[in-house]
């Protein structure tokens, strides 16, 4: 469809207040879901940071990668071990993940971002230090082997890149209080590095339209959410099942100093600008 050049002005005009309110703000995106393995979303999502890079928004992209990590591991022969929903971590398996997502996963997104004409470069919680993680226990105490809880953020090596103007693309792995490397859950690093680096916006992309009050029906997505609600609507059951953990890192986050959180579905094209660059965004926000 062409659009007019009167109607391409209108949107960018439209665009200019939240432009404006986020000029020289960080924002944090935890990038995963379908957005990561669909080439065409893929593509969508990396031309979305870099045109905020260009108009003077900090982005900082976690991201994480289980469906490469368990692709990887069944090319080695090695078998996936999830205990409770979380991987179990054991020597050889933090080496593949170590590989994977600090090697495979994050260069290609520089790459990606790069060709886009973003100017990126990549980390991991190990580089300067910045994830510090302690050992991790299951919901009973289960061994999960090399997984981690963070308990401290270095966030020089992440605000050196952005004085730099890179876009700092992050892989969750961590240095252990122990000596030992740590795999970390994405959201969980997302939600503490954006507090840490007092983030305007954490953005956690899923494959589900938000918070729906009806999980089988998109069509009562709740949009606004205030933190204090979490609590009830937990116990009403709206919170439930692997929402929980996501959105107990988005009121963490809140709870730390980020200014807004959300929620949103990385199966919509460009849904990053719409949550940005629009009055209504997309998905659910918690503040």
């Amino acid at each position: 469809m062409e659009i007019s050049n009167s109607t391409r002005a209108k949107v960018l005009m439209d665009a200019l207040p939240y432009i404006q309110n986020y000029n020289n703000k960080i924002i944090v995106v935890k990038y995963g879901g379908n957005a990561m393995t669909n080439d065409e979303l893929k593509q969508a999502v990396m031309s979305d940071i870099v045109l905020l890079s260009l108009v003077g928004i900090k982005v900082v992209l976690v991201h994480g990668g289980g469906p490469e990590i368990s692709d990887m591991l069944k090319r080695l022969n090695i078998e996936s071990k999830f205990i409770n929903g979380l991987r179990y971590t054991d020597k050889d398996t933090i080496d593949i993940v170590k590989m994977v997502l600090a090697g495979k996963v994050n260069k290609e997104l520089v790459a990606l971002l790069a060709e886009h004409k973003g100017n990126a470069v990549g980390l991991c919680g190990i580089d300067g230090r910045m994830l510090i993680a302690e050992k991790a226990e299951g919901e009973n105490g289960e061994d999960l082997g090399f997984v981690g809880n963070i308990r401290r953020v270095n966030t020089k090596p992440i605000t050196d890149a952005l004085n730099n103007g890179c876009i700092p693309v992050i892989a969750t792995v961590a240095c252990g209080t122990d000596g030992h490397t740590y795999n970390v859950n994405a959201d969980t690093a997302a939600s503490r590095i954006a507090a840490e680096l007092g983030a305007e916006n954490l953005i956690l992309m899923t494959d589900i339209a938000g918070l729906l009050r009806d999980k089988d029906n998109p069509d009562t997505l709740i949009p606004f959410v205030n933190v204090s609600e979490v609590p009830f609507m937990k116990r009403q059951g709206i919170i439930s099942g692997g929402m929980i953990p996501k959105i107990d890192c988005c009121v963490e986050a809140v709870r730390r100093g980020v200014k807004k959180t959300s929620i949103i579905d990385g199966r919509v094209p460009h849904s990053i600008l719409i949550e940005i660059l629009s009055s209504e965004g997309i998905g659910t926000q918690f503040k």
